[in-house]
């Protein structure tokens, strides 16, 4: 009844996969093992794996059933199994036998895709590009920023629909609302460039766009969001800083996080655990 064998059967399903049971399995021929792997070509199949002792009145036994699910391959890994390399002691199946054999029943339940009956595929929205376009373009601008010497032109209404402190300055009562240009001071061009992209296209450039210093981009950038009420780009920069946090640049980033602490009150701290200071 406990000798060493290895029985195995192929599903008779397009998404074809292999179980494995091992009556004498993990530890040294202790357990049973039950694994299941996937030996076709497919992705993200997603597997329910259901395995059980029948007793002698040919029921589902309580102490010995399992059931799992798994999206295949796991962890991207096709040489990856799942199941149970533990699922019973053999030890613990001799109440279980039954004209000389231990009777295991296992199931295996693939879920077919959704099937969409949509003969149309709307592709995601590129308002964010097409913005980006319009801000390249002086044409139709109404308003343009000179910041360290560089002119940047500018649309009003995207302005203000981003943040308040635009809305205020371009639209309300200021004297700014008139002004055809308006100077910018204290800011550095390129760091204005950025915010200024952000608010058309709500991306962030990559590193590799920003120097030999991304970090001093994203400290002056926060610096400028937290100054035009960018509550989105203040978290994104946040969120950068932490990502690129290390030794070599966590005095400037804690000097950074210290003055913001009082609108961030969880980054400095998180900063120094982060980095055991």
């Amino acid at each position: 009844m406990y000798g060493s064998c290895y029985t195995q059967f192929e599903l008779e399903h397009p998404e074809r996969k292999k179980l494995a049971v091992g009556p004498s399995g993990q530890d040294d021929g202790e357990y049973v093992s039950i694994l299941l792997k996937l030996v076709s070509d497919s992705n993200n199949v997603k597997a329910i794996l259901h395995a059980f002792v029948v007793d002698r009145n040919g029921q589902a036994s309580s102490s010995h059933d399992e059931r799992e699910s798994q999206i295949y391959p796991p962890d991207g890994n096709r040489s990856n199994c799942f199941g149970w390399p533990r699922f019973a002691k053999r030890s613990d199946l001799g109440s279980f036998v039954w004209n000389g054999v231990v009777t295991i029943t296992c199931g295996v339940i693939i879920e077919p895709e959704p099937v969409d009956n949509n003969p149309l595929c709307v592709p995601p929205s590129d308002i964010g590009s097409h913005l980006g376009k319009l801000l390249d373009s002086p044409e139709g601008s109404d308003v343009s920023f000179v910041v360290d010497g560089d002119t940047f032109p500018a649309h009003r209404t995207i302005l203000a629909s981003r943040s308040p402190v635009f809305k205020a300055q371009l639209l309300g009562s200021m004297a700014d609302a008139k002004m055809p240009s308006i100077t910018l001071h204290d800011i550095a061009a390129a760091t204005f460039k950025v915010m200024l992209r952000f608010m058309y296209t709500d991306a962030l450039p990559g590193d590799d766009e920003l120097g030999d210093s991304p970090n001093e981009v994203f400290e002056d950038l926060l610096a400028l969001a937290d100054r035009y009420a960018l509550d989105r780009l203040k978290l994104m920069c946040a969120t950068k800083l932490w990502e690129n946090v290390t030794v070599d640049t966590i005095v400037a980033t804690l000097s950074c996080a210290r003055n913001m602490a009082q609108k961030f009150p969880s980054i400095l701290a998180a900063l120094r655990e982060k980095m055991g200071t």
